[in-house]
């Protein structure tokens, strides 16, 4: 899942919506030394993806993909699941999505100077760039897989892949509608941010 959806599966606070993003930066961060609410936002991130990455209907979106840019599909769907999640945003929230941005930015500005560098510097550039904004259309949202794709270091074919997720848009969304109810009563149940969980 991508930043947008994290924070919508994680609890409204400051400490809450950092640890649901540390997951995408937890590398050579000594997790033992996290608070204990730190600590379950991150384990909620780590079973948001879990439920994502093994679920059927994602691993089937994922195979409408080329041969030659599948191993960048679940980057893909992770981007594009934000741009859905907006596109269908008063199925899944009383809030409205402005709201529900304008508020995810000041929690994150709020933890900005707990954060380590390397998370700083990219939610630094999410919230001065509006990356949400961007998602909310098609054209954004192929626009910003094109710039991740710019910046993957290794040998790729990834190029294009944003027109693939546009080929594919009617399946890939009829996936995600199915999909996302399922993660969110999966986390529902048993998100350990939860504090009546089974």
């Amino acid at each position: 899942m991508n930043y947008l959806a994290h924070l919508f599966l994680a609890k409204e606070t400051a400490q809450s919506y950092h640890g649901n993003l540390l997951g995408d930066f937890q590398r050579g961060i000594d997790t033992t030394t996290l608070s204990p609410s730190m600590k379950s936002a991150l384990d909620n991130h780590v079973l948001v993806d879990k439920f994502t990455d093994f679920h059927p209907l994602v691993k089937q979106s994922k195979s409408l993909f080329s041969d030659k840019r599948r191993r960048f599909s679940g980057i893909a769907l992770d981007v594009l699941y934000d741009h859905l999640l907006i596109k269908h945003w008063t199925q899944f929230s009383p809030t409205s999505f402005q709201e529900f941005k304008v508020h995810s930015y000041q929690l994150l500005n709020q933890q900005l100077p707990m954060m380590h560098l390397p998370m700083q510097h990219v939610i630094k550039n999410l919230i001065t760039n509006d990356w949400f904004e961007q998602y909310c259309t098609l054209i954004g949202t192929q626009q910003a897989l094109s710039n991740i794709v710019k910046r993957v270091r290794f040998k790729n074919e990834f190029s294009g892949i944003e027109v693939e997720v546009a080929d594919n848009l009617e399946q890939l969304e009829a996936s995600f509608l199915c999909f996302f109810p399922e993660l969110i009563e999966h986390i529902a149940q048993y998100g350990p941010e939860n504090e009546h969980r089974p």
